[in-house]
């Protein structure tokens, strides 16, 4: 607890930064999967009341345990947004089930759209545009669909490392959002590095693409955690942040916490108020208690939890 509160203080020492991070952490969302979510005794202990609360489909878990973490989140007074992997859906009949069994189950009505983790697809879809596109979401009401972002490109989409495949897919679910009766925002993969995240931002909105943006942030954990995440999910140049910690011996056993990155938006966001960055989307890799009480700490009001004198698992 030391760390975080100096963290704090020397974020307060930059001035108003901080009350720029508290506006900017205003409604943050985090993500959980069952196994996570399972050592987390309460929730309302934790999170402020109404944050959006991700629910991440690893291939090879079964829909009945997603299903049931939605309804226990629900219950809670948290909203849930599901992950739909196109690539680990079988096929129409598959997700007019799942949507099914998260409406009646847990009131879902939001769903994050994306490809999935996997290279070969388990059956009839390849993308998010393709369940999009069976239009089985606006028949079942959703208000909200969320797409995925990548700041630092998408190798599975791009190979190479460019963006023009991206940006393409990015202008389809811009044009399909004009089509949809439900509220659409674009959720990002994390990043450690503002600069480059506040130049595609930008470049997207010149292109046309005025989504609302849900930036990634991967929240507190240790160096080597991130490292390996970072690895895993395809972050890109940014990855050099962490790099570089690793190379300071004084640093390598610390925490890595996600003070400068949100800082440096919470600022940009205060000067541009039309920013479209809207808010911060967490990556709870430490942990989902360490995430919180970061956010806790370091988000005033925004961080507060809904069950202020409550106690939660780890």
């Amino acid at each position: 607890m030391a760390l975080l509160n100096f963290k704090r203080r020397e974020t307060q020492s930059a001035g108003l930064v901080d009350g720029h991070v508290e506006a900017f952490l205003e409604n943050y969302s985090i993500e959980v999967m069952p196994r996570t979510a399972e050592k987390v005794a309460d929730f309302r202990a934790l999170l402020p009341e109404g944050t959006r609360v991700y629910i991440a489909h690893i291939d090879g878990t079964p829909i009945e345990d997603m299903v049931a973490t939605a309804r226990r989140l629900a219950a809670d007074g948290f909203p849930v947004m599901p992950h739909f992997p196109a690539r680990i859906i079988q096929d129409a009949k598959t997700l007019e089930n799942w949507i099914a069994m998260y409406q009646g189950e847990a009131g879902v009505d939001q769903a994050l759209l994306l490809a999935g983790g996997v290279a070969k697809p388990h059956g009839d879809f390849d993308s998010s545009m393709q369940l999009m596109e069976t239009g089985l979401f606006d028949k079942a009401g959703f208000k909200r669909l969320h797409v995925a972002g990548h700041p630092e490109g998408n190798r599975d989409i791009d190979p190479k490392g460019g963006m023009a495949n991206v940006e393409a897919a990015l202008r389809w679910k811009q044009a399909f959002s004009t089509r949809t009766d439900a509220q659409m925002a674009i959720a990002t993969q994390f990043a450690f590095e503002a600069d480059p995240i506040i130049k595609w931002a930008n470049a997207l909105k010149a292109a046309g693409i005025d989504l609302p943006i849900h930036i990634g942030i991967a929240g507190p954990a240790k160096l080597q955690t991130l490292i390996k995440f970072a690895i895993a999910c395809g972050v890109g140049p940014s990855l050099k942040v962490l790099q570089k910690r690793a190379r300071d011996v004084s640093k390598l056993l610390l925490p890595f916490e996600p003070v400068d990155i949100i800082s440096e938006l919470a600022a940009h966001k205060a000067a541009n108020p039309d920013f479209n960055i809207t808010n911060v989307h967490f990556f709870p890799l430490g942990g989902i208690k360490t995430n919180a009480t970061w956010a806790i700490e370091n988000g005033g009001a925004s961080g507060r939890p809904a069950n202020a004198d409550g106690k939660a698992g780890s």
